[in-house]
């Protein structure tokens, strides 16, 4: 993506800092999680499942899963930074956390190096359990969890982890929701110029 410019409409994003909250991003400002081909760019993107890794049982079936963790995760996200407990989602994460992760193997590639690869075919809740145990992690880790901040772009919910130094940064994307935000107010300066 050039410098400036906002990213496709379905361009997945990994810019928040953790796989739970790259995952709540896929929903804004449309709905980026809408095919399982989209799911396992999405999986591979996160770092959940190395590259050319088969999901055969992939389904329509684990979108619905995955969208469901993904308003848990959102409403427990959201909870936190305005000190509002969402008992519900926190109980759902905590059951799909509950589930073993994909078991990681290292294989040799053609140049001889050492690659990441899974040990079999993940099923769904081994990857469920990969975004919740990221949630479970950020949210009870303090120092994680006091970088929580909310975008300030214009009907932006995104949520990312400020490890900028100072801890100062605005937006989720300084591309996308900052620029938004310098060009209006570059068109306000323009407009009591003119008046």
């Amino acid at each position: 993506m050039a410098l400036g410019m906002a990213p496709a409409p379905y361009e997945l994003r990994f810019d928040t800092g953790r796989s739970c909250l790259d995952l709540v991003a896929t929903h804004h400002p449309v709905e980026r999680l809408d095919s399982v081909r989209r799911l396992r760019a999405w999986l591979t993107g996160a770092g959940l499942l190395p590259a050319g890794a088969p999901l055969r049982s992939a389904d329509p079936d684990w979108l619905t899963a995955f969208h469901e963790l993904r308003a848990h995760v959102a409403e427990l996200v959201v909870g936190e930074i305005e000190h509002r407990p969402a008992d519900t989602a926190l109980e759902h994460v905590n059951a799909l956390a509950a589930a073993a992760p994909p078991a990681p193997r290292a294989v040799r590639a053609a140049d001889g190096t050492l690659a990441r690869a899974l040990r079999d075919d993940p099923a769904c809740a081994a990857l469920l359990a990969c975004v919740a145990r990221d949630a479970v992690d950020l949210l009870t880790d303090p120092a994680a969890r006091a970088l929580l901040r909310q975008c300030e772009g214009d009907n932006c919910p995104l949520v990312y982890l400020d490890t900028s130094r100072g801890r100062r940064r605005r937006w989720c994307s300084s591309e996308v929701c900052g620029n938004r935000e310098r060009v209006a107010r570059h068109r306000r300066r323009v407009a009591l110029a003119r008046a």
